[in-house]
């Protein structure tokens, strides 16, 4: 998939779970929905760090293209290293390392392991980061005709003013996990969610992706998980842009409106 769908259909399924959490009797402070929409959105491009051509490699510009550099190196290396005899030879590393579910498991880890460890610098350090990957994926056409700086401004300004909010009491720093210390705790969830959602939104494509390494499957160490290959479609061919985008939208807007109580 492209940027764009990748976005949505991360910001799509944080509203889902706010739904689901609603009917459960247990529903999310609506700061909680809105940060933890936008924290997915924008990790569900992070997998892309592989690819220096991706939505994520232009967010931070010459930190971001670096780092997709030597993440794509590092996929590669772990590619050959563990690649079985039906695995097909490859000259990069995009779609391995981080479309694993393992992947995501340690992003989301890590960004709670930071968010409790160093404080409202580490909050805001995540926050900043996956507001800018939300404008990039979700308003791409107006961060693309503006200045980087705009959007790092606007990613800035947003994450200080919604980690405000959540800091109000009652508005979620503690959701979800109520232990002393344990405050945003929780953020780890929507950008463990954003990677697993960007793994199955490539699987649909026609080549497939490796979410389940490094289980062995068929043979191969990196099996190409998907759908029947008459189901699949090429990544920003028609079937993304005008079938599956408008349909994470309606998705995403009966989820966010079930999660704050309309219906």
């Amino acid at each position: 998939m492209m940027g764009p769908a990748h976005s949505l259909s991360g910001a799509a399924a944080w509203l889902g779970v706010g739904a689901a959490m609603s009917a459960a009797g247990h529903p999310m402070p609506w700061p909680v929905l809105v940060v933890g929409a936008l924290i997915c959105a924008g990790a569900a491009l992070a997998p892309d760090l592989d690819h220096k051509s991706a939505t994520i490699s232009r967010a931070f510009g010459p930190l971001s293209r670096g780092l997709c550099e030597v993440v794509d190196k590092i996929s590669y290396s772990v590619y050959k290293a563990t690649r079985a005899p039906r695995d097909a030879r490859r000259t990069g590393g995009h779609r391995t390392l981080t479309h694993t579910w393992l992947w995501a498991v340690l992003i989301g880890g890590g960004a709670s392991a930071l968010a409790v460890t160093a404080g409202r610098w580490g909050v805001l350090a995540l926050l900043f980061v996956h507001l800018v990957l939300a404008v990039e994926g979700l308003l791409w056409r107006a961060a693309r005709m503006s200045s980087d700086i705009l959007v790092w401004l606007l990613g800035a300004t947003s994450a200080w003013t919604l980690a405000g909010v959540l800091d109000q009491p009652g508005n979620g720093a503690d959701w979800l996990f109520t232990g002393p210390g344990q405050e945003y705790l929780w953020l780890g969830l929507p950008i463990l969610l954003g990677a697993l959602v960007h793994d199955i939104g490539d699987a649909l494509t026609v080549s497939g992706c490796p979410i389940l390494w490094p289980l062995p499957i068929a043979g191969k160490r990196w099996y190409p998980i998907g759908p029947p290959k008459a189901m699949r479609f090429r990544a920003g061919s028609w079937v993304e842009l005008k079938v599956l985008m408008p349909v994470f939208m309606i998705l995403g807007g009966a989820g966010g409106a079930s999660a704050l109580g309309f219906f």
